[in-house]
C-alpha cells in the first residue's frame, strides 16, 4: 500500500496488510518500525473483533484463512478508494491556482467562451487560462499532442488520442440586417441571394467547405464582396451593410442580441447542420481546474444543440 495519508487507514488494517505483504509478523514489524509484540497484539485484537482467525501457520509462514482473504480484498478496495479521494482532494489546489490550456475556433471565442470563462473565474479566480485561437483541425491536434487540455471546434473528426465530451448540431443561416428584404422570412435558400453581394468564408475554414458543398449550380450568380477567414470580419461587414454572410449563431451572439443582425435559417437540402464539438485527451484525468472548465463548456455546448 502506498497511501500517502496512512492515518486514514486504521492501525489494525495497516498492520494486517503489512503482515499479508511480508508473510511474517517479524518482517512486518521491521517495515512498520514497531515491535513484533505490537503487531501480534494488534492482529489478535482484530481477530477478536471479527470473531474469527485471519491467519494460519504453514511452514513457518502465515497463510490467510478464508476470512483473511475476504478482508484483504475489501481492505485493498477501500485503500484504493481512499487513494482516489486523496488525489481529488489534492486536485482542489487546482481550483485556487494553475493553468488551463484551451484551443478554440474564432467563433467560439467571440460569444460562448467569454461567458463560460466569467462563470469559471467565479469558482477558480486564480487559475490562468491560456487560449489559442486556431482552426478546428489544429485545435483538436493540440489536444492530442498534449499541448492543450481542451479544444472546441467544428465538423472535423477528432484524432484517436482525444475523447469527445460534448457535441451540438447547429443550423447554418443567413445573417441579414433587419432592413433586408428577406429579414422577415422563416427560412431562405442560397439561391434567394442571386445577384446580391455576399461575404464568404475562405477554404481554410470548415464553414467555407460546408457552404461550397451546398452551393447551387449557378453559384457564380452570388457576387462575392469579400472572402475571408475571419468570422468577426464577416459579421462586421454584414452589420455595415456591405453584404450578406452565412454562419451559425455561434460567434454573432452580440450582434443578434443587439438587433444589428437577423439570423434566418438556410433550407438548402444539401446543407447539413454543422457539428460543434468539445474534446479532451483520451484516458487522461483532468485536474480540478480543467475539469471545472470542461464541465462548464460541456453545459454550454449542449445548450446549443439544435439551434
Amino acid at each position: 500500500m502506498t497511501l500517502h495519508r496512512p492515518s486514514l487507514i486504521s492501525a489494525r488494517l495497516q498492520y494486517f496488510q503489512a503482515v499479508v505483504r511480508f508473510g511474517s509478523i517479524r518482517r512486518a514489524a521491521q517495515a512498520l518500525g514497531v515491535a513484533p509484540s505490537a503487531v501480534s497484539r494488534t492482529l489478535r485484537q482484530l481477530e477478536e473483533g471479527l470473531g474469527t482467525p485471519l491467519f494460519e501457520r504453514a511452514r513457518q509462514r502465515l497463510k490467510l484463512t478464508s476470512a483473511g482473504e475476504i478482508l484483504v480484498y475489501h481492505a485493498a478496495a477501500s485503500a484504493a478508494e481512499l487513494e482516489r479521494a486523496c488525489t481529488f482532494i489534492d486536485d482542489l489546489e487546482g481550483l485556487r491556482r494553475g493553468t488551463v490550456a484551451v484551443a478554440a475556433v474564432e467563433s467560439v471565442t467571440r460569444g460562448m467562451l467569454p461567458a463560460v470563462l466569467s462563470r469559471f473565474w467565479e469558482r477558480c479566480p486564480e487559475v490562468e487560462v491560456r487560449l489559442i485561437v486556431t482552426g478546428s483541425a489544429q485545435a483538436f491536434e493540440a489536444v492530442s499532442r498534449g499541448e492543450c487540455d481542451l479544444a472546441v471546434g467544428f465538423d472535423v473528426r477528432p484524432p484517436k488520442a482525444t475523447r469527445r465530451l460534448a457535441g451540438a448540431g447547429l443550423r447554418l443561416g443567413a445573417l441579414l440586417r433587419p432592413d433586408h428584404r428577406l429579414a422577415g422570412r422563416r427560412q431562405v435558400r442560397l439561391a434567394d441571394f442571386t445577384g446580391e453581394r455576399v461575404i464568404l468564408a475562405d477554404a481554410s475554414l470548415t464553414l467555407g467547405a460546408s457552404l461550397e458543398a451546398a452551393m447551387p449550380g449557378d453559384a457564380a450568380a452570388l457576387r462575392a464582396a469579400a472572402v475571408t477567414n475571419s468570422i468577426h470580419l464577416m459579421s462586421d461587414l454584414a452589420v455595415r451593410g456591405h453584404g450578406v454572410t452565412f454562419q451559425t449563431r455561434v460567434g454573432v451572439e452580440h450582434e443578434l442580441d443587439a438587433g444589428r443582425l437577423v439570423f434566418v435559417p438556410l433550407a438548402d437540402p444539401r446543407l447539413r447542420p454543422r457539428k460543434l464539438m468539445l474534446v479532451a485527451r483520451a484516458k487522461a484525468h483532468l485536474p480540478a481546474g480543467p475539469a471545472v472548465l470542461a464541465a462548464l463548456l460541456t453545459e454550454a455546448v449542449q445548450a446549443l444543440d439544435g439551434q
